[in-house]
């Protein structure tokens, strides 16, 4: 019998970032792309906040403010939670739904 050694996958960024919404846990991908979306989001309130305080409406001074709190809080609490529980391999997630290639050739004998 052929012992196959298993050899880590090449898996694409998008594919790896479904995977860690439908699987448990946070991978790689998933996370460099959470933190690229909470940098634009800091960005836009930080432009936001500019404009509110070259508006000189304090209002909207603390309505953005409160806001860009939010989004740090936010940021700082899933960035805690995440070192706590640590990131979590595509190929693991791969095998927690199913989709290993290992786990599609023994359904596909099962199937036959």
């Amino acid at each position: 019998m052929d012992v196959k050694q298993s050899e880590p996958e090449h898996v694409s960024s998008a594919t790896a970032v479904f995977l860690g919404a439908l699987a448990p846990g946070v991978n790689g991908p998933t996370w460099n792309t959470l933190k690229v979306s909470f940098l634009m989001l800091g960005v836009c309130l930080c432009a936001m906040l500019g404009l509110a305080f070259s508006s000189s409406d304090s209002a909207l001074v603390l309505h953005v403010t409160f806001l860009v709190l939010i989004a740090a809080t936010l940021f700082f609490l899933l960035s805690g939670f995440l070192a706590q529980t640590g990131l979590v391999s595509v190929e693991h997630q791969m095998q927690e739904i199913g989709l290993a290639p290992s786990q599609v050739e023994k359904t596909s004998e099962k199937n036959k």
